[in-house]
């Protein structure tokens, strides 16, 4: 933190999610009132208001920025209906494309929905300056005097991502106007942690009345469950109430898009994938409406039940197929034994029996029960008592009630607004980002070096005379930091 800005007035925080994303901001006399009293925006698409807006970005025929979240997913489907969008480029829930690429280019391009390329640092710079421009101007209708050298940024990235696609995010944020010396890279399930040990106890689910959550000495293990990944990490509360990591960052891509795309697969096992690709290309209004009502649907799956689901399905989608396969799909659903009796397709109305609605989410849940149970086997977290779930795939009763079928002896701890976990607590940590005090590292780092040439250890191809006249040996790994191991 010494090269960081301290004279500043407020915090500013994006969350840039895979599903979602959204902003939040606190100044600091507020933050040393009250820590979870941060200003957010209300963003709306129909009858559906959130504090955060679809990860979507929409640009023009030349690839300038047009607009991003719900904004960007209308104007696509405008476009479609009157047949513009073939020359434009949507991009939606794209973030995961960074996961896990540890040889990522700075070049690296990225598909759209159709296929068509754009330079990834332009794509993911153009989301946070739009979202660093819209909480600007949000910020100057209350602080009007405010000016770029006042706020201090936070970008949230998953733990689990390597050191690659962290720093391709800041230089994301670079290119986006927003200078190194004001930006903090917080770790999406570190902040999820700090928000919720601000929390007060009636703001806690599952947890006993004389329970509390974050004492000193206190171990928990953060499960942060969001649109693209499941982020763990297990903190350990110090004597200075100051955070302990005590396991490396693990988890996986088992997040709530993963139900997405089971669903989409079930639609294409049905229809056929060519049906639902020409849907998606030529019907993207209705292509969305679909997964809007799905991703509301979706979040009230509850394990006993055991009554119809109902999705309304564009009439679209069966013209498209009738079109091609010269039948209906309620009448091509029964000549599939697997389905002919679970599922029923009437006029604009799928209906699907429970087991079927129940089965989208057993691919993501049984990764996470067997992840946990794993990890549950290690050394330092064997004895770790409590399990505090955030992130938006959270609110899912699904989810929940695999965590505590996994885990009976832990006492799961679910937060209200568990989707804000992360937001919040990356404007928390912005105020004092010396509350993470230790973390584990999951790589070794070192430098290239030469040493003096020990002919019992070191191979004659690297040996070399330097100017000096010292025999010395070449490309000698020299560790500054080992890796952290379990015991």
């Amino acid at each position: 933190m010494s090269d960081q800005n301290q004279d500043y007035l407020l915090v500013a925080a994006i969350d840039f999610g895979t599903a979602y994303s959204g902003w939040a901001f606190s100044t600091r006399t507020d933050h040393s009132k009250d820590p979870l009293k941060v200003c957010a925006n209300t963003w709306g698409a129909g009858n559906l208001m959130s504090l955060k807006t679809s990860t979507c970005v929409l640009f023009d025929q030349n690839k300038k920025f047009h607009s991003f979240g719900f904004e960007a997913e209308d104007a696509y489907s405008d476009l479609a209906l009157d047949n513009k969008h073939g020359d434009y480029f949507f991009f939606r829930r794209f973030k995961m494309k960074l996961f896990d690429k540890l040889h990522l280019r700075r070049k690296f391009m990225l598909e759209d929905e159709m296929g068509r390329r754009m330079s990834a640092m332009d794509v993911f710079s153009d989301c946070i300056k739009y979202l660093k421009n819209h909480l600007t101007q949000k910020c100057l209708q209350q602080l009007p005097d405010t000016c770029d050298s006042d706020i201090r940024w936070v970008l949230t990235v998953p733990a689990i991502w390597n050191d690659t696609s962290k720093q391709f995010m800041r230089e994301a944020a670079a290119k986006a106007g927003i200078s190194d010396e004001n930006l903090l890279i917080a770790l999406e399930p570190e902040a999820a942690s700090l928000c919720c040990r601000h929390l007060p106890m009636n703001a806690i689910g599952g947890g006993s009345c004389n329970f509390v959550p974050f004492a000193p000495g206190s171990k928990y293990l953060v499960f942060d469950a969001g649109g693209g990944t499941v982020d763990i990490t297990v903190h350990e509360v110090q004597p200075s109430g100051s955070l302990k990591e005590l396991y490396k960052a693990n988890g996986g891509n088992w997040g709530g898009t993963y139900i997405d795309i089971a669903f989409r697969n079930l639609l294409a096992d049905i229809v056929g994938n060519d049906v639902m690709d020409d849907f998606q290309a030529t019907q993207m209004m209705d292509y969305i409406d679909l997964f809007r009502e799905f991703e509301v649907k979706k979040r009230n799956f509850k394990n006993e039940m055991t009554e119809k689901i109902t999705f309304k399905v564009p009439i679209a989608l069966n013209e498209g197929f009738k079109q091609k396969k010269g039948m209906d799909i309620k009448d091509h659903i029964k000549t599939k034994p697997k389905y002919e009796k679970s599922i029923n397709w009437i006029g604009d109305k799928l209906r699907m029996e429970a087991h079927v609605a129940k089965g989208l989410f057993a691919d993501a849940c049984e990764s996470v029960a067997k992840h946990l149970k794993t990890l549950f086997t290690e050394g330092q977290v064997k004895d770790v008592p409590t399990i505090l779930m955030v992130g938006g795939f959270s609110e899912s009763p699904m989810l929940q009630d695999v965590i505590k079928r996994t885990m009976p002896d832990k006492k799961i701890i679910i937060p209200a607004d568990p989707a804000l976990a992360v937001l919040k607590g990356a404007v928390i940590f912005g105020h004092d980002p010396s509350v993470i005090q230790e973390r584990r590292c999951r790589y070794t780092y070192g430098v290239r070096s030469s040493h003096r040439f020990n002919e019992r250890i070191h191979p004659e191809s690297k040996k070399f005379v330097d100017d000096d006249g010292d025999i010395l040996c070449s490309d000698i790994f020299d560790r500054h930091v080992q890796k952290w191991a379990a015991c």
